[in-house]
């Protein structure tokens, strides 16, 4: 087995708590380059970077970290109805040209009609997966025309192009890799017919594995293959008892008013995924670890706030690693995880689960060019043992 371990930039904001200002943290350029060099140091294969109204600028923070890190790679948006295809097509290759081919792409479409409408696009569920589609199709081939120089037309019933060419390719052949997640039957044909890796929230392993064989016997059908990832938060502790602590504490300043005010939100979107994300805690405001936890060590008590991905793995360091083997025996080699507050879990995630991977996966991971020391020296005189990764 062989996955690939990424963290998350929280651009929309960090803290202690979820809702709730105590404990919060400014996020700056100063902030996020000590996320993403914690993440490339630790040895993270890469970093995934939000989009949407509550988030900064995806392009403009990856952008401003490329020279902090060394091989962090960058998962940033794309979005259909606010790029075009052809800039976003220049954007993708300067990135990639800048960064030494360390850019992967997560192609967008939005739930959130409010937010969509709010930045100019009108178009319904079904028609923003049409011209999501034409947008990806026409992306790629600017991109993989771009190596031999040829130029590219294209009318759709959404997006036209007529002569378009990309002087400056990207490092990457043909393209940059294509991400994309979505629950609906739109998305999964979408991902079957364009994209390299499909991402599922963190449902249960039972309902990932439905959503897995659906979009890879689709891509099958058409003579494509595609790769699997998920999104999940994570809270590892010491010992079980800890972790559950730590996520009780961690919704311990919300409200039952401001869970049903975030609940009324997700309600409004138009969202398959977050739909889905919503109907893990139709018990309302019950924040109680019974109602929460959806499957062993699988807890859905951060989407009672927070939108998109809202469950996470809680336990020890052996349950956590357990469950990320259990996802990945379904075909998931993607994982980006992600805990608040991001600087101080990615350090624990990497120092208490690491490890415990599979020797190949901690080679993967760990950052072999150090040799020492490992951890403080002992009355002046040893240093302590490395602890290494069991097969």
């Amino acid at each position: 087995m062989s996955v690939q371990v990424f963290w998350f930039l929280p651009t929309h904001g960090d803290s202690r708590y979820l809702g709730s200002g105590e404990g919060a943290r400014t996020v700056d350029l100063a902030y996020l380059q000590q996320v993403a060099g914690a993440a490339d140091r630790l040895g993270y294969e890469g970093v995934l970077i939000p989009t949407g109204r509550s988030c900064e600028d995806p392009w403009v923070i990856a952008s401003s970290l490329i020279g902090a890190t060394q091989k962090l790679k960058f998962l940033v948006a794309v979005r259909p109805g606010l790029h075009q295809p052809a800039l976003a097509a220049r954007m993708a290759a300067t990135f990639d040209r800048l960064s030494q081919g360390r850019l992967l792409v997560n192609l967008v479409t939005g739930g959130d009609r409010a937010e969509l409408e709010g930045d100019g696009v009108f178009l319904d569920h079904a028609a923003r997966y049409e011209q999501s589609a034409e947008f990806i199709r026409i992306w790629r081939e600017i991109l993989a025309r771009s190596h031999d120089g040829q130029p590219f037309d294209y009318d759709g019933r959404h997006l036209q192009v007529k002569g378009a060419r990309l002087l400056y390719p990207p490092v990457q052949r043909p393209h940059p890799p294509v991400w994309f997640g979505g629950s609906s039957e739109a998305a999964h044909g979408l991902a079957a017919e364009q994209v390299e890796r499909y991402l599922s929230w963190g449902e249960t392993p039972a309902e990932v594995a439905k959503k897995i064989a659906d979009v890879r016997a689709r891509a099958e059908s058409k003579g494509r293959r595609v790769a699997f990832g998920i999104r999940l938060h994570v809270i590892v502790r010491e010992t079980e008892d800890e972790a559950w602590r730590a996520a009780e504490s961690l919704i311990s300043r919300v409200d039952d008013a401001t869970v049903i005010r975030a609940q009324q939100a997700f309600a409004r979107m138009d969202s398959e995924g977050q739909r889905r994300m919503a109907a893990l805690h139709r018990q309302g405001a019950n924040r109680s670890r019974e109602a929460l936890e959806i499957s062993p060590n699988l807890w859905a008590g951060v989407g009672l706030v927070r939108g998109g991905a809202g469950t996470a793995l809680v336990g020890s360091p052996e349950q956590v690693a357990a469950r990320i083997e259990e996802y990945a025996a379904l075909g998931i080699d993607a994982f980006i995880l992600s805990g608040y507050p991001h600087l101080e879990e990615a350090y624990r995630f990497a120092e208490l689960v690491f490890p415990r991977l599979p020797r190949a996966v901690q080679q993967q991971l760990s950052p072999s060019r150090v040799t020492g020391p490992f951890g403080e020296a002992i009355a002046n005189v040893d240093v302590p043992t490395r602890l290494r990764a069991q097969s």
